[in-house]
């Protein structure tokens, strides 16, 4: 009889079943547990292929890396001697470079020195001009305080305005065509005189120009004080060309102009640009005034007079050496005609002397081609 061990809804579960169940289950686990070691069994020979096929790859990869690092050895021997023979080269060029360099250094240097030892004896000799220019500004400095003593003084500027109006017809002029401080038949004596050609009356230069009214201008702080040394200067010049109009215009003896010298082209300028009715009144009363550079201009135009008067004085001699050279020209033509003649004779001789040569040549032609079997006063019967 079975026994039940429990019930399960309707179904009764007994011993025997419970036990058939086991064994089933046991078997099912026996052949879970051969499976599985089938499985392993079977991974492990593959696990162990796969370790044989990595062992024998390893090998080949260490064959080969064994032969790599033989093959890299060798090049790298072979490397290291080209290496070392390229180094011995460089080296070698190297040195050629450095000692080429080296001497183009040395060669730079050298000129270098050179160079720098003629810049500095330029710059010494450029110093010397400037030692000597100082010098000569130094100098210079001196002048002009010399300069402005002398300006500062009526006298000396009276001196100062004499000497370059005297300096300007010295050098212009022959010492026979002017005079200083000569005297006039009034008893004055004007700065200058120049002579005029043709016997004319002299030019009358007058030096005196009023320097000081002109400085008290341009020394002026106020417009009051350069208004009152305006009309002041305005003064000093009516006067002082009235005193040349008055005591140097001499008919027959000066000219009807006089000139009134200023020492200074920069005041001649600003004379004619601020004082110009001084100008225009100084004209009316047969005065010019003039620069040094117009004085230097009126005495060319005297010379270029001078010099065509003498011109004309010696127009006779001119005049015979002309018709001495016209004398001689006849001469001259008179003997060419002779020669032409001589020449035209000879030519004519010569003409003849060719007739008579071609004839003789013409003769020899017919003598050179004649026959022998004639006789000969036939032949000469026959020509």
């Amino acid at each position: 009889m079975e026994r039940v061990l429990f019930t399960m809804g309707d179904t009764l579960v007994t011993l025997e079943t419970m036990l058939f169940a086991a064994a089933g289950v046991f078997a099912l686990l026996l052949v879970a547990v051969l499976a599985m070691t089938w499985r392993m069994a079977r991974q492990r020979a593959q696990e162990a292929a796969r370790e044989a096929a990595r062992a024998a790859e390893t090998e080949r990869h260490l064959a080969d890396v064994m032969r790599l690092q033989s093959e890299m050895t060798g090049r790298m021997q072979t490397m290291a001697e080209i290496f070392g023979r390229g180094t011995t080269n460089l080296a070698q060029l190297v040195n050629d470079r450095l000692d080429a360099q080296g001497q183009r250094v040395g060669q730079a240097i050298q000129e270098t020195n050179t160079k720098t030892t003629e810049s500095l004896s330029k710059l010494h000799e450029r110093l010397a001009v400037i030692d000597r220019a100082q010098t000569n500004i130094t100098q210079l400095s001196s002048e002009v305080v010399s300069l402005q003593q002398i300006l500062s003084n009526k006298q000396t500027r009276g001196a100062f305005g004499q000497g370059r109006m005297e300096t300007i017809v010295g050098d212009g002029l022959a010492a026979n065509g002017y005079a200083f401080q000569a005297t006039l038949t009034n008893g004055r004596r004007p700065d200058c005189l120049i002579f005029m050609p043709n016997s004319a009356p002299a030019l009358v230069i007058d030096a005196k120009f009023p320097l000081e009214s002109w400085q008290r201008i341009t020394e002026a702080q106020t417009p009051d004080e350069l208004k009152q040394a305006m009309a002041g200067f305005r003064t000093d010049m009516t006067v002082h060309v009235r005193a040349i109009s008055e005591n140097y215009l001499i008919a027959g003896e000066t000219q009807d102009t006089a000139f009134l010298f200023v020492p200074s082209e920069s005041i001649f300028a600003d004379l004619h640009e601020r004082f110009e009715d001084v100008v225009q009144r100084a004209i009316r009363a047969r005065v010019v005034i003039v620069s040094p550079s117009i004085l230097m201009l009126s005495i060319q135009v005297v010379q270029a007079l001078l010099r065509d008067v003498r011109m004309r004085e010696e127009a006779h001699k001119i005049q015979k050496e002309v018709r001495e050279l016209l004398l001689d020209v006849g001469r001259l033509d008179e003997r060419v005609r002779k020669l032409q003649t001589h020449f035209q004779q000879a030519s004519n001789d010569i003409g003849d002397i060719l007739i008579s040569s071609s004839k003789v040549a013409r003769r020899g032609e017919r003598i050179e081609a004649m026959e022998f079997e004639q006789p000969l006063e036939q032949r000469l019967a026959g020509e």
